[in-house]
C-alpha cells in the first residue's frame, strides 16, 4: 500500500503527492514554480518531485572546471535525485530540463519521458547555438535592466506579453507576482553566463547516443516555439531516439505549461498513465503460495 509523501516545500525543491513517482525538470534560467500551473492536478496524481536545479536561483550550487557541459548538469540532477531517494521515474522535462531528461534516460534513470520542447536537438556546427547565444545575450541585458523594478513593470497585462514573449505565447496569462519570480530568478542563476559563454564558443553541446534510450519518449513541440523551433530542433530527435514518439503542442510558446495547461496535463497523464499500465501488465504474476499441508 501506498503512503502519502509528507509535502516539501523550499526554493530547493517541491515534493508532494503519492504514487507513481513523477519528477520534473525546468528548463534554463527557471526554478521548480515554473511547474505552478500543472501542480495541483499532478499531486492529486503521482508523487511529484521538482527541483530546481543546481546552479538556479534556489538550487544547490554547480561546481565545474572549465566551459559548462550539459553532462556536468545530468550528473549534478542525479545526485540530487539520489539525495531525495529517488532511483527510477517517469520524467518531463522542458527546455533544458527535456535535454536532461533524455539524459536521464540514456542513464537507466527514467521509466518514462515527456520532453516538451528539448534542449539539444539541433545538428552541430550549423549556427544553431549561435543563435541561441545572441537571443540569450539579448534576453539577460533587458532582464537585468528592467529587474529591479519588475514589480511595478509587469503589472500590465500587455507588457507581460511582451516581457515574456520569447518563452510563452501568452504570457500576460502569468500572475504579476510569478512574472516578477520569473524574472528575478532568471537574473539570480548563476550559471547563466556559462552557459551562454558555451554556447557561443563553437562547441558542439547537443545531445549524443540517443539510440541509447530504451524507454517511451514523447517528444511534445511547441507549435510557435520561438526559443527552439521545432524545424530546427526535433528532426534529429525523430530520427535517432528509439520508438519516439512526437506531437506538436498548438497554440504553445517554448513553455507551454502556462499557454494551454489543460493540454500539457493531457499529454503527460496520457503518456505517462499508459507507459506505467504497461509496466504493472509486464510484471511477472507472482506465484500462489502452496497449500499447507493436511
Amino acid at each position: 500500500m501506498l503512503l502519502d509523501v509528507v509535502a516539501e516545500i523550499s526554493p530547493a525543491v517541491y515534493r508532494a503527492g503519492a504514487g507513481e513517482p513523477l519528477v520534473l525538470v525546468h528548463g534554463f534560467t527557471a526554478t521548480w514554480r515554473m511547474w505552478g500551473p500543472l501542480l495541483g492536478e499532478l499531486v492529486a496524481r503521482y508523487e511529484v518531485i521538482a527541483p530546481t536545479l543546481p546552479g538556479h536561483d534556489g538550487g544547490p550550487p554547480l561546481d565545474f572546471d572549465g566551459p559548462f557541459e550539459l553532462t556536468q548538469m545530468a550528473d549534478a540532477l542525479e545526485a540530487q535525485l539520489d539525495g531525495l531517494g529517488v532511483g527510477s521515474a517517469h520524467v518531463v522535462g522542458n527546455s533544458l530540463g527535456g535535454a536532461l531528461a533524455l539524459e536521464l534516460a540514456k542513464r537507466g534513470r527514467a521509466r518514462s519521458v515527456v520532453a516538451l520542447a528539448p534542449a539539444g536537438g539541433w545538428t552541430p556546427w550549423e549556427g544553431e547555438e549561435q543563435r541561441l547565444y545572441r537571443l540569450f545575450k539579448r534576453q539577460f541585458r533587458v532582464l537585468r535592466a528592467i529587474a529591479p523594478r519588475a514589480a511595478t513593470i509587469v503589472r500590465r497585462p500587455g507588457v507581460r506579453h511582451m516581457a515574456l514573449r520569447d518563452a510563452m505565447r501568452y504570457g500576460e496569462l502569468v500572475p504579476p507576482a510569478e512574472a516578477v519570480d520569473l524574472v528575478r530568478g532568471a537574473v539570480r542563476c548563476a550559471i547563466a553566463d556559462s552557459v551562454i559563454a558555451a554556447l557561443g564558443s563553437n562547441r558542439d553541446l547537443s545531445l549524443r547516443e540517443l539510440e541509447a534510450i530504451e524507454c517511451p519518449v514523447l517528444l511534445a513541440s511547441p507549435q510557435f516555439d520561438r526559443i527552439l523551433p521545432v524545424e530546427l530542433n526535433a528532426p534529429r530527435f525523430r530520427r535517432e531516439i528509439p520508438g519516439v514518439e512526437s506531437r506538436i503542442l498548438p497554440g504553445c510558446g517554448h513553455s507551454p505549461m502556462w499557454d494551454d495547461t489543460r493540454l500539457v496535463l493531457r499529454t503527460i497523464n496520457e503518456f505517462v498513465a499508459r507507459h506505467a499500465a504497461d509496466a504493472d501488465s509486464a510484471a511477472p504474476t507472482p506465484l500462489a503460495a502452496p497449500l499447507p499441508s493436511a
